[in-house]
């Protein structure tokens, strides 16, 4: 019988190289299967002015969507996000790896310190190169994009509002992502303790655990990204204020202004629902990806 593999060990020993592969293979996955949620929950983010882009829940937009603009519009963006999923996880989880084992991470016991230290130095190398994939992303979201292509959407939308349009929202994504980060890792790695102590090779743990902390984490992080989208969308507005407004403080303060508390929830069941199971699979494509590269 083949000796089994020491499954939890490879992640200390593993290579960079491995584990940033990894992710990259993990990420395009978790969010190319998803991207029809995430759709769904950037317009019901955006403020728009169509009574047509306005909708009361996932089911109202899913339905509408698809019978009024196709099942394609679902879709539209999802090769930005392709194209920046991959370079951008696998910074992520290099970074990850590499923190958690400097830190001491992955030494015996429950490390927190260590670990939401990794995960949010993994979130500020990532989310500098993701940020302007995401903002062509939700460019090519919104009700009446004029994009369909995402080369397309980078040259005129540099052309027209220049480099600061891709990075507007990148303090936003970092105030939000850091935290979200720290807490997902931390989540996951006590969950991942607690419901598998013995260290086992066990894709149902790593499924659960990864899904509660995708779940926990995007639902405490909702209002900022409601801001994130607001920036990142302010171009295609017709309202003046939109258009113009400069930073994360100015958005929250329009979101208030229009829509109070409920605003800061804006699109908050389609993100959980997007990250519970986006999650579940990132970890567990992550962690099957490492043993599989490993023993190639």
């Amino acid at each position: 019988m083949a000796e089994e593999v020491d499954y939890e060990a490879l992640s200390p020993n593993a290579s960079l190289g491995v584990n940033m592969l990894a992710g990259a293979l993990a990420g395009i996955t978790e969010h190319a299967v998803m991207f029809p949620i995430d759709s769904i929950k950037t317009r019901m983010q955006v403020f728009a002015t169509s009574p047509a882009a306005v909708y009361t829940g996932i089911g109202n937009a899913f339905t509408r969507i698809s019978s009024t603009e196709g099942m394609r519009a679902l879709w539209r963006g999802v090769s930005s996000v392709i194209l920046g999923a991959g370079p951008a996880h696998a910074v992520h989880f290099g970074m990850y790896e590499a923190m958690k084992e400097l830190a001491g991470g992955n030494a015996a016991g429950n490390q927190w310190l260590a670990t939401s230290l990794a995960g949010a130095s993994a979130t500020i190398a990532s989310d500098a190169l993701m940020n302007p994939f995401d903002v062509i992303k939700q460019r090519m979201q919104v009700h009446q994009s004029e994009f369909r292509s995402v080369f397309t959407a980078l040259r005129v939308v540099y052309q027209k509002e220049g480099l600061a349009a891709f990075y507007v929202s990148y303090p936003t994504t970092l105030t939000m992502s850091v935290p979200f980060t720290a807490a997902q890792f931390t989540v996951y790695e006590h969950m991942k303790k607690l419901l598998n102590p013995s260290g086992d090779y066990s894709p149902v743990t790593h499924m659960i655990a990864g899904g509660m902390a995708g779940g926990v984490a995007a639902g405490v992080t909702t209002p900022l990204d409601v801001a994130k989208t607001l920036l990142q969308t302010r171009g295609t507005s017709n309202d003046p204020e939109i258009r113009r407004v400069g930073g994360m403080m100015g958005a929250l303060r329009i979101i208030w202004r229009r829509d109070g508390l409920k605003g800061f929830g804006r699109g908050m069941s389609p993100r959980v629902l997007t990250h519970m199971p986006s999650n579940a699979l990132c970890w567990l494509s992550y962690e099957f990806f490492k043993v599989a590269i490993r023993e190639q």
